[in-house]
């Protein structure tokens, strides 16, 4: 039934105007609805145009972009292909080069297996040669026990020594025979040790010399003071000669004058009063009022001048020596070393050589040149006060030190380094070997020619007395006397005597610095003449 019928029979049902007018609702809806279908699809056509519109677009947009990536996919397959050719020459250089590498080492192993195969060869014949050997050697080892078996019967048949007999007389002999090779050995060694050793000394004395550069004059202490006139002399002398007593009570020395013009001598055992009293009597004669209070005056002041001198004198010869610790009165008897002389060389200047010296050996020796340098510089530090004190420097010295706890190194350099006690450190021998160098320098110490040259023959007249004695000499500037003995009247022990002897004579007889070596030779010459 369609819609038209179900209306009627709902009109006639219904039967009223609402009925009716439902009915044209309905209508009305139908046709809108009908309407609204055809109007859609109208736009249903239309959408379909613009979808085929749109496919074909797409299809040609497709298109385009499935050649394009062909394109694209072609050229990446050849790039990929002219890569891979480039990969597969590079792979196949390498297996090239790789080939001849491996037929190279092909051909070194053939080589090696040919060297070893000749090798083995050779080592085969050799071990051949040895089996050879030593079947030999053991067949000739066979012999030689029969024979030694046949020759040991035979000489205990001679002989009638049993074997153990037999056997201690070996065994004596070798013993006797390695006695002798073990003397010579040990004499060969001490030897080689004694040259070593000396080697060594000399060396270790001449880098010391050469690395050390010190002034090669001393100053002497001049006691001689200049007067302008006569009538300037007079006036020390002073009416009835009560200046010069005046001078020499507030100054405790002698002063000497004579008839020599111009001059004046100040004499006096200690160097610093000598010193005081020759700056006293020059500021005296400068000054023109000379009278004995003026005197006192003037010679307190310049005393205290000179001691004050002296204390500095010694604090700067400790901080040139690199010595700290030391105390006042060591100091001012350092300073005091400046006016004291041995052999016209400086005390003061002496010891700072030898300070500076046995640091030098020290540090070649592998010592405390600390240590080496104190004990160098307070070495003749006892000179300072042996005119006040009975007994040697060394041990003056030595006590002084004592007193302010000095080291036992520092005592016994003191004290011994003229051999006076036993050396119980290496630095009491180092001590003696600078004071040697510096006492011994050229220039160092000032002697006159005419006492030289006596002293020179004293020695070989000393030496000339003893029985036996052919020949002497005085070499190295007196340091060393050489005295030839005849051979057929002096043997050994007796030479080793006649040395000792002369040593003991000049050390009783003659006054010298250092020491004096005494050198006695005895040679024996035995010629033949073959005709």
């Amino acid at each position: 039934m369609n819609t038209w019928g179900i209306l009627g029979i709902v009109a006639q049902s219904a039967g009223s105007y609402v009925a009716w007018v439902l009915v044209g609702l309905v209508v009305g809806g139908g046709g809108l609805y009908l309407l609204e279908r055809w109007l859609g699809k109208a736009r249903l056509r239309a959408a379909r145009q613009e979808a085929d519109v749109l496919l074909s677009e797409a299809k040609t947009a497709a298109e385009v972009v499935r050649k394009t990536a062909e394109v694209e996919a072609k050229e990446e397959h050849l790039q990929q292909q002219e890569q891979i050719r480039k990969e597969a020459a590079e792979m196949r250089a390498e297996l090239k080069e790789t080939e001849k590498r491996l037929a190279k080492r092909e051909d070194s192993l053939e080589a090696k297996m040919d060297t070893l195969a000749t090798k083995e060869r050779n080592l085969e014949q050799a071990e051949a040669k040895i089996a050879t050997h030593a079947a030999t050697l053991e067949k000739k080892e066979r012999e030689v026990e029969t024979v030694l078996s046949e020759q040991r019967a035979q000489l205990l048949r001679v002989s009638g020594m049993t074997a153990e007999e037999a056997r201690r007389t070996v065994l004596n002999a070798l013993s006797m025979e390695l006695e002798h090779e073990k003397a010579e050995l040990v004499e060969r060694t001490v030897t080689t040790a004694r040259e070593e050793a000396a080697a060594r000394s000399r060396d270790i004395t001449l880098t010391a010399i050469q690395r050390y550069a010190a002034e090669h004059t001393s100053e002497a202490t001049v006691a001689a003071i200049d007067i302008p006139t006569d009538e300037m002399k007079g006036r020390v002398i002073g009416r009835e000669g009560r200046n010069i007593r005046a001078f020499e009570r507030a100054t405790g020395v002698d002063v000497i004058v004579d008839d020599t013009p111009g001059v004046v001598v100040v004499s006096a055992f200690d160097p610093v009063r000598r010193e005081i009293a020759r700056v006293a009597l020059e500021r005296l004669i400068h000054d023109g009022r000379i009278h004995p209070g003026r005197i006192e005056e003037l010679v307190e002041q310049v005393r205290k001048e000179v001691e004050a001198e002296i204390l500095e004198t010694g604090k700067k010869a400790a901080l040139d020596a690199s010595v700290g610790g030391l105390q006042r009165k060591q100091l001012d008897l350092l300073g005091r070393l400046k006016y004291r002389t041995s052999y016209g060389q400086n005390v003061l200047q002496h010891s700072m050589e030898v300070a500076f010296l046995c640091q030098i050996i020290a540090d070649e020796l592998g010592l405390d040149g600390r240590l080496a340098r104190r004990c160098g510089l307070l070495h003749d530090v006892g000179k300072a006060i042996d005119h006040e004190v009975e007994g040697a420097h060394p041990k003056i010295g030595a006590d002084f030190c004592r007193r302010f706890n000095e080291r036992p190194e520092v005592l016994n350099a003191i004290e011994g380094h003229h051999g006076d006690v036993p050396a119980t450190s290496p630095y009491t021998a180092i001590v003696m070997a600078a004071d040697a160098i510096s006492a011994s320098r050229p220039g160092s110490r000032r002697e006159s020619l005419e006492r030289y040259i006596q002293r020179l023959q004293q020695l070989e007249e000393i030496a000339k007395v003893h029985a036996g004695v052919t020949e002497t000499y005085a070499i190295q500037a007196g340091r060393e006397i050489r005295v030839i003995v005849d051979a057929k009247r002096v043997d050994d022990a007796l030479a080793e005597k006649i040395a000792r002897d002369v040593a003991l004579d000049v050390e009783r007889q003659l006054t010298y610095p250092g020491e004096i070596r005494v050198t006695v030779l005895r040679e024996v010459r035995a010629m033949a003449v073959a005709r």
